[in-house]
């Protein structure tokens, strides 16, 4: 079996794992930081929002189950591609709408799909299409952080 490998941030990482997870044909859904300057980040720094970069899902698929454009429709309904550097109530750059793209099919994908969205909403799209650089796994007690911890978040 082939995998693909896509990454998206769209506020709280934790919320946006727990709903790829739930996609059939994704085979791992890891949290992590992507798009700063400083290398191996921890939380704490990535929460300065010094580092640059932002709390990102990093999705391993299997594209002959689910492709690409479907993950980008997931991602898109999971938050409001509309907040600049914000979520709900969670604010700064590491909060921001970004897809961190792997290749240029990838790349055409994401802003074909930023174009179409643009006259669905009042408002302009925020989310960055970049290409998709180093990525830092998150501490281990973010991982599969909603499964591990029953509570009020990222509703």
């Amino acid at each position: 079996m082939t995998t693909a490998t896509a990454t998206f941030g769209a506020g709280c990482f934790w919320g946006v794992e727990a709903r790829f997870r739930k996609l059939p044909g994704v085979k791992e859904a890891t949290v992590g930081y992507a798009g700063g300057t400083t290398e191996s980040p921890t939380y704490r720094e990535v929460c300065t929002d010094l580092t640059g970069h932002a709390e990102v899902v990093q999705v391993d698929y299997d594209p002959e189950t689910i492709n690409y454009e479907q993950l980008l429709d997931a991602f898109f309904a999971m938050h409001d591609p509309t907040q600049v550097d914000r979520q709900g109530p969670d604010v700064g750059r590491q909060y921001r709408s970004v897809i961190f793209v792997h290749d240029a099919a990838q790349e055409a994908q994401a802003k074909a799909k930023v174009a179409a969205l643009a006259s669905a909403f009042s408002r302009p799209i925020a989310t960055q299409v970049q290409p998709a650089g180093a990525f830092w796994r998150a501490e281990e007690y973010h991982q599969r952080y909603l499964e591990k911890n029953a509570g009020p978040f990222c509703r």
